[in-house]
């Protein structure tokens, strides 16, 4: 069940208090005085109160003997003793009414059966008190500068920007010594997650509007329809999420009975829960930092229509082929702006987007500024110079500044936004890069990064504009064991749920000749068995007969693979075949596959994920982003096939799948044959696993 509004806002302000401290205490040693020291050197403002029972002072604080002692309840505090000794820390930081704790310590549920009962004791004594761990290395406020951190670090403070969560302490660091100028508002480690998750971080985070855009960088998230309402909170207000999930591996894929099992895997599953919520996902650190700085400066992007500047064709040729690659386009410049253009440069350029200006007005400021400010006036959606700064000895970067300073200008004078991208990170001075952000200019580091960024800006940006409109279904167990209905079975379910199927009869071999005179010819024999799952591999199938002598030899034949055998119609004016699945994931549920279908189906896995619920919109998007799609709308002489009737059966699927949640794990139709518009498509193909009962 949903949590109300009023509670959720509740659960947030407890958090936000832990994460940004008034007043800070410590337990510990070393990892403790870490903290004291780092909360000093970032210039905290507030109280910091170290506990210990051997030490006096720490970093010139006097030490307090035990937690009654505090002047008053902390906001934070840092614990960074045993396991044991935490737990009851936590509980009477609880009884004193404190805002929250940092859980440094490890052997908890990540050590075994009895870390994990000792883990449960952590959140018993913690009660609705918020703590961050354990098995973590904390976090980091620098906007309140705050580190309830035990180790080094590469934060500064500042007025807003990103916010990081991490599932691990080591690149939480390498995060923070990033040398992009990426700002960084917080970096939170999360651990264990025993008490506080990514759902409650998003939740708190999305309440403070200093935090311009939010990184994940994540296995996994532990409740998904949750996440799903947070996304969808985040659309609305603008604030721009990026995921870097590891474990991109296929374990959830597990080949079962059904061909759907093969084409949905737990990773897959996130890229169509990103997609659907307008999260960007990334696949490198590099990109990851890129793409947050962008978002930080600039928020979304409302297309993907870039305009660059070099003073070199071999850069504009970069340019141009990294973009297409990431699907950014480079409009050609219209005929007014091309000649505001032209008229700043000479008979040798050639106008063009991307535009080489070559290097005639390298050094002469005025001229510099003419032909940014020309091109910065087409309105794109970003607008980039190509600029690499020397960094030899004897390094004189003088007219480098003197170009930023009038790209910067033209920029301000056009209101456009304006990057700056040097194509070898090791190329853009990290003071330059500051320096450029704080005068609204992004700073890139690298190609690759750069268009990965825009590329995601510009789909957060497109998803904002058309806001999912529902959350995902909360996940139903099943309530037990399922077991694999035979074709025919499965289709009468089907029926039932008015999916069309072929009209068809189960019959022995001796009445199989009869049942196809009565249907009509020709028709197509199928033995029938539950233990069947793959038919046309099996040699399980004859198809196109004519005659009552073609069938009943076919039938003796499949009679010795299965006593019982189907005999259908043959749909002979098939535009195309799809496939149409549902599957079920522990953390996902039921969700649906759409996809090309036929026996080259994982082969060509040309498939859509369709999480649920689903609209029909959502549903009309997944079909038509198939790359077989062209196959629908008449390819090479065939006739339109009937998408609306492909739509339709999709959402039977879906409506079967809400009325079967606690019984069904899977459903299998391959192929769903199309046929010319207006003829609908037909369930050629099934396949049922149930749960017994059903």
């Amino acid at each position: 069940m949903d949590a109300q509004p009023d509670m959720i806002a509740a659960r947030s302000q407890r958090l936000l208090r832990l994460l940004g401290p008034k007043s800070i205490a410590v337990i510990g040693g070393k990892e403790a005085s870490r903290v004291v020291f780092q909360c000093q050197k970032l210039g905290f403002e507030g109280p910091i109160w170290p506990i210990s029972h051997s030490r006096e002072e720490i970093h010139g604080l006097p030490c307090f003997k035990n937690l009654q002692d505090l002047p008053e309840a902390p906001d934070a505090t840092f614990i960074a003793i045993p396991r044991e000794p935490t737990i009851e820390a936590v509980r009477t930081l609880r009884e004193m009414g404190a805002g929250g704790a940092i859980c440094y310590a490890s052997g908890f549920s990540e050590s075994g059966e009895d870390g994990g009962t000792l883990q449960t004791s952590l959140v018993d004594a913690a009660g609705d008190m918020p703590i961050i761990g354990p098995n973590c290395y904390g976090a980091l406020n620098m906007l309140e500068r705050a580190a309830l951190w035990p180790d080094v670090h590469g934060g500064t403070p500042c007025e807003k920007g990103v916010a990081i969560l991490t599932q691990s302490g080591n690149m939480g660091i390498n995060f923070t010594m990033q040398q992009r100028a990426m700002p960084l508002a917080y970096l939170l480690s999360l651990g264990n997650q025993a008490a506080i998750s990514v759902n409650d971080c998003l939740e708190a985070l999305l309440e403070d509007p200093r935090v311009t855009a939010i990184g994940l960088h994540i296995e996994g998230v532990d409740d998904i329809a949750r996440f799903s309402r947070n996304a969808m909170v985040a659309l609305e207000r603008g604030v721009p999420i990026v995921a870097f999930k590891t474990g991109r591996s296929e374990k959830g894929a597990q080949a079962t009975v059904s061909h759907t099992s093969t084409l949905s895997g737990s990773d897959k599953l996130y890229d169509a829960l990103f997609e659907r919520y307008g999260i960007a996902r990334v696949h490198s650190v590099p990109a990851f930092i890129e793409t947050l700085k962008l978002l930080s400066l600039f928020g979304s992007l409302p297309g993907n229509a870039i305009a660059s500047l070099s003073c070199s064709g071999g850069e504009a040729s970069l340019m141009a082929d990294r973009a297409e690659e990431h699907g950014l386009v480079f409009p050609d410049l219209e005929e007014g702006h091309a000649e505001r253009v032209r008229e700043t440069l000479n008979e040798f350029v050639n106008i063009a987007n991307p535009l080489d200006y070559h290097t005639f007005i390298w050094g002469y400021r005025d001229k510099v500024r003419a032909t940014f400010s020309a091109m910065l006036s087409g309105k794109f959606d970003l607008t980039l110079l190509v600029l690499d700064f020397p960094h030899t000895e004897d390094r004189n970067d003088e007219e480098w500044i003197m170009t930023l300073e009038e790209f910067i200008a033209a920029s301000k004078e056009n209101d456009a936004r304006a990057a700056v991208l040097a194509t070898l990170p090791e190329n853009f001075p990290v003071e330059t890069a500051r320096w450029l952000m704080e005068q609204g200019v992004l700073s890139f580091c690298g190609v690759e990064e750069a268009m990965t960024a825009i590329a995601a800006a510009a789909f957060i940006g497109s998803c904002q504009a058309a806001r999912a409109t529902q959350p995902l279904a909360a996940t139903t167990a099943l309530e037990g064991k399922p077991r694999t209905l035979d074709e025919w079975r499965s289709k009468l379910l089907l029926k039932a749920a008015d999916v069309v199927v072929p009209n068809g009869k189960r019959v022995s071999a001796k009445n199989a000749a009869e049942a196809a005179t009565a249907i009509g010819y020709p028709v197509v024999v199928k033995a029938v068995s539950d233990s069947l799952a793959h038919k046309s591999e099996a040699g399980a199938v004859v198809l196109n007969l004519k005659s009552d002598a073609e069938v009943a030899a076919a039938a003796e034949r499949l009679s010795k693979i299965a006593p019982d055998l189907l005999v259908e119609g043959m749909v002979d004016d098939g535009v195309a075949e799809l496939l149409i699945g549902l599957s079920r994931d522990e953390q996902f549920g039921l969700h649906v596959v759409v996809g090309a279908g036929g026996t080259m189906v994982e082969l060509l896995r040309d498939t859509k994920i369709i999480l649920l619920p689903a609209s029909r919109d959502e549903i009309a998007d997944a079909v038509m982003s198939l790359r077989c799609y062209p196959l629908l709308e008449g390819w090479r002489g065939k006739p339109e096939a009937d998408t609306d009737g492909v739509i339709d059966t999709v959402m039977k699927v879906c409506r079967f799948a809400a009325t079967h949640a606690s019984s069904l794990a899977e459903l299998d139709i391959n192929p769903l044959i199309v046929r010319p518009k207006g003829k609908g498509a037909i369930a050629a193909d099934a396949l049922i696993s149930l749960v017994e009962g059903e």
